[in-house]
């Protein structure tokens, strides 16, 4: 099907792109908005489900080991040093793939991610840095499949993941390589114009945005400018009360738990954060040899107090964004204190993970109550339990 296609309407949907492939009826099964079942495709990728006694995987997913990496010679354009995209690079050098599919940049809009599948290794250069908005990459399964393409590398948010994965059995590959990155939250690509237009004058001219571990936003601008501004500092309560969707408010799986590594930031430290999930992930990651450097994970600062305030604001809101209660003078000096003496490295991904749990409780309560018992898996539970945040009757699956 092509992309103008129409597509079948649902409510939580983020256009993994399976609704626009011949059988939209996989939704039903396939969906992580539906009804996840995170413990059996777990055991099914990984030969095993998360351990709940384990602490970091309650919180990121079954996993061999966590790192903190960068590549040796960082690649132009890459969101940080190019780590996803070299990986996709060296399975097309090294033959092991057919084709990469993964995301590319609309060529009239540099933020609006494409579906693009690639078959030459130079060509994976043309997919380096982050888009913000939906795009139906799964779409582009049945034309690789139709090409003869059987030996397929994805690499792909939360979302799009879950649902490859729940329908992996009947795809009848040869060979299949996942590589994930985490997604804290999304939003249209017209959205995030909105929200550029609030950080710079000359909106059109940011060529890069990050939100960095050090509770900073990095943008960096044509004329070789960058720009920093603390989180307590960004303009969040001037954005649209639907910025963020409902299904970025209530996803339960920011690590990318389904891939075989996922190559994220939150607990980097300034450089990027592998959690390397099974024998593939880690032949993924050998694919990379000397020219990755890693070392051990760290950890400091206390999560309690931030995640406590996060759940506040998000009560307060009832509905909208997490308000900002702080008053302006106190402002500074938290974004000051915040990159010293709050959680950092892997307290820091703990912390989002929590939050993201809380957020996916009380939104679900307050928007799709009925809908609770099916898309909160256990795990999400036992990460608010120490929040006081219980699951009332009937809001508790069996």
């Amino acid at each position: 099907m092509t992309e103008a296609a129409a597509i079948p309407h649902r409510d939580l949907c983020t256009d993994c792109g399976l609704s626009r492939t011949a059988d939209p009826r996989r939704c039903g099964r396939a969906c992580q908005f539906i009804h996840p079942r995170y413990d059996r495709l777990e055991t099914q990728v990984h030969g095993r489900a998360r351990n709940p006694d384990q602490e970091d995987e309650l919180f990121f997913g079954p996993y061999r080991r966590m790192l903190q990496a960068a590549m040796n010679t960082p690649r132009d354009g890459a969101q940080w040093t190019g780590i996803t995209t070299r990986i996709g690079e060296r399975l097309l050098e090294t033959g092991q793939v057919d084709a990469v599919l993964t995301m590319t940049a609309d060529p009239q809009d540099r933020w609006r991610p494409q579906p693009m599948l690639v078959t030459r290794a130079e060509d994976m250069a043309r997919c380096r840095g982050m888009r913000m908005g939906y795009a139906p990459l799964l779409a582009h399964l049945e034309p690789a499949l139709a090409q003869g393409y059987r030996r397929l590398a994805v690499i792909g948010l939360p979302c799009q993941i879950y649902a490859l994965r729940a329908i992996e059995p009947e795809l009848d590959l040869d060979a299949l390589h996942v590589i994930g990155t985490p997604c804290s939250d999304n939003t249209t690509t017209e959205h995030f114009h909105e929200f550029l237009a609030l950080l710079a004058d000359r909106p059109e001219t940011v060529t890069y945005l990050e939100f960095r571990a050090d509770y900073h936003v990095e943008l960096r601008f044509e004329d070789g400018r960058v720009q920093t501004i603390p989180f307590l500092k960004l303009p969040i309560s001037k954005l649209p009360r639907d910025f963020f969707p409902l299904t970025c408010q209530t996803c339960v799986d920011y690590t990318n738990v389904l891939a075989d590594i996922t190559v994220g930031y939150m607990a980097g430290r300034g450089e990027q954060w592998l959690v390397v999930r099974n024998e593939k992930g880690e032949a993924l990651l050998d694919l990379l040899g000397d020219e990755v450097r890693t070392a051990p994970c760290t950890s400091a600062g206390k999560r309690q107090g931030p995640v406590k305030g996060f759940m506040k604001n998000t009560e307060r809101a009832a509905g909208g964004l997490p308000l900002r209660g702080m008053p302006d003078w106190a402002r500074p000096l938290a974004a000051f204190l915040m990159p010293r003496i709050g959680p950092r490295g892997l307290e820091f991904a703990r912390a989002r993970v929590e939050m993201k749990a809380v957020e996916t409780v009380l939104h679900l309560r307050r928007a799709q109550p009925g809908r609770m018992k099916h898309m909160i898996p256990d795990h999400v539970w036992q990460l608010v339990k120490p929040y006081e945040l219980e699951p009332r009757p009937g809001e508790r699956g069996t």
